[in-house]
């Protein structure tokens, strides 16, 4: 599916090959697993155009309030990137969510097939006809790999690592190891939708449990210590606006901004490990807490000591 016209064509391609191959193939590996059919190319063009139009915004609203051009042009920069980023990875784990929840019955469907006597690739194959969703249309893509010669095991799992789901590649790999070992498969696959339907409950209890202390984290980290530090240089600069000069005021500025900066990224890296018990996952979330957090910083830092003026007698 085309994104951008055609006329364009010519600065997609440059896009293509400037940008390194590999990252390229990550982007549209995270299209896919999303379920959003476009070239990577077209989606890293248009994020460009869209990085150069909010930058540009920057670099005028900077010029009317009078302020530092290198701060604005720079967030109107990062914007569309962060934005982007964040939709693919929230539609992501949408999908892969709704993909797990589906699994059970899917499972279920299948070996009742298998008891009124249908192979399990047909039974595969007559299940992802009979409906529509991002299960469905994995199931589709794996029934269309088995028919162009890839392996039934290969297809499976191809679809576990596709999605980077741990549930749904166990659950595959259980129904696999049945099959090899032989025996009834339909009990084998009644048994893992089972053992899949109750890890899925075990995850919704893990995920309803941390969420207090990730929001607590998200809190912390974009609210609470950007607006603390935010007002104590607000305060500090109307001090001196009074006559009581601060040595260390531009100085505190900067150590303000970093402290927030690791602040973010430490707090994210945490809920890495809260919600996934690994803080390489936490990555994800650093960048952008880091981004919000400094920009709040910096809009307090900058516009809050207008308030407090306006408001001083």
């Amino acid at each position: 599916m085309a994104l951008l016209p055609e006329y364009l064509s010519p600065i997609i391609e440059a896009v293509e090959k400037v940008i390194p191959k590999r990252f390229l193939v990550k982007i549209q590996e995270n299209l896919v697993r999303t379920g959003i059919y476009v070239k990577a190319a077209e989606i890293v063009t248009l994020i460009l155009f869209a990085s150069i139009f909010f930058g540009l915004i920057g670099i005028i609203v900077a010029m009317i309030l009078g302020i530092d051009l290198l701060i604005p042009f720079l967030a109107g920069v990062s914007l569309p990137p962060i934005i982007f980023a964040s939709y693919i990875f929230i539609m992501m784990e949408r999908r892969i969510d709704a993909i797990e929840q589906g699994t059970p019955d899917f499972l279920r469907q299948i070996a009742s097939l298998l008891r009124a006597g249908v192979g399990l690739e047909t039974a595969l194959e007559d299940i992802s006809k009979q409906g529509k969703g991002p299960l469905y249309d994995e199931l589709k893509r794996a029934v269309i790999e088995i028919k162009i010669g890839r392996t039934f095991e290969d297809a499976l799992l191809s679809m576990g690592r596709r999605l980077k789901s741990d549930t749904l590649d166990r659950t595959f790999r259980m129904i696999i190891e049945g099959k090899r070992a032989g025996g009834s498969l339909a009990d084998v696959i009644e048994a893992v939708a089972e053992d899949t339907r109750a890890v899925l409950a075990l995850k919704r209890e893990r995920k309803a449990n941390v969420m207090m202390s990730v929001m607590f984290l998200v809190v912390a980290a974009i609210i609470a210590a950007p607006f603390a530090l935010g007002m104590i240089m607000v305060y500090s600069a109307f001090i001196e606006s009074l006559g009581k000069t601060n040595p260390i005021l531009g100085i505190a500025k900067i150590a303000a901004g970093g402290y927030i900066v690791i602040h973010s990224i430490i707090a994210g890296l945490l809920i890495g490990i809260i919600m996934f018990g690994s803080a390489r996952k936490g990555i994800k979330y650093a960048i952008p807490l880091a981004v919000l957090a400094f920009g709040i910083f910096y809009i307090i830092d900058k516009f809050g000591f207008v308030l407090v003026g306006s408001m001083a007698p």
